[in-house]
């Protein structure tokens, strides 16, 4: 691969939101191919936090589902908002595939926690990257019910959830790059 092959890779990712995606399932072969670039990611000590849980079709169903529940459940009515409900109906429905992003804290602690979350960061990036080369959209979202979500995922002791990897096809015109300069952020000592 050439250098700039990789750098207009890099520099092409973006966020695409549900709201785009259109109704087309992604191919198995394509998510497991997003899945095995994110076990290339770097890992301190090899201890491969990453766990993912991947919902299509009925899972999707099944979210949805779960998600208005625990939103009935767990919002008080000054705070309820039908928009809010709205979105939670339909959102996980938009995606052709969802990736719940999930880590294995390491069972000795043999590192500290935040290297094992940047593993796992880390591992998304491969993810993003692999279905930008696709043309699929993806984001990562952090809702709040991740710290209750634990029990429908049927995650181990240890591991935990840190959102979800949304993948859709789109219908996303361009989105102009929007970073300030690197050598801003720079200092060469």
């Amino acid at each position: 691969m050439q250098p700039t092959a990789i750098s207009q890779l890099i520099r092409k990712r973006r966020s695409i939101f549900p709201k785009t995606y259109i109704n087309q399932p992604i191919a198995k072969e394509i998510i497991e191919e997003v899945l095995e670039n994110a076990n290339w990611a770097p890992t301190h000590k090899m201890t491969e936090p990453w766990r993912f849980k991947v919902l299509v079709d009925d899972a999707l169903i099944r979210l949805r589902d779960w998600q208005v529940d625990w939103y009935h459940k767990n919002t008080p009515p000054e705070k309820f908002s039908d928009k809010k409900l709205q979105k939670l109906q339909t959102k996980p429905l938009k995606a052709g595939c969802m990736i719940a992003i999930c880590m294995q804290r390491n069972e000795k602690a043999r590192i500290p926690e935040w290297e094992e979350i940047a593993a796992v960061a880390c591992a998304v990036q491969n993810m993003w990257l692999t279905t930008t080369a696709y043309n699929i959209g993806a984001y990562w979202s952090s809702p709040g019910y991740i710290r209750d979500i634990g029990p429908f995922l049927n995650l181990k002791e240890g591991e935990r959830c840190l959102g979800f990897f949304y993948m859709g096809h789109h219908e996303t015109p361009e989105v102009p790059a929007n970073r300030q300069s690197i050598k801003d952020k720079v200092e060469w000592l």
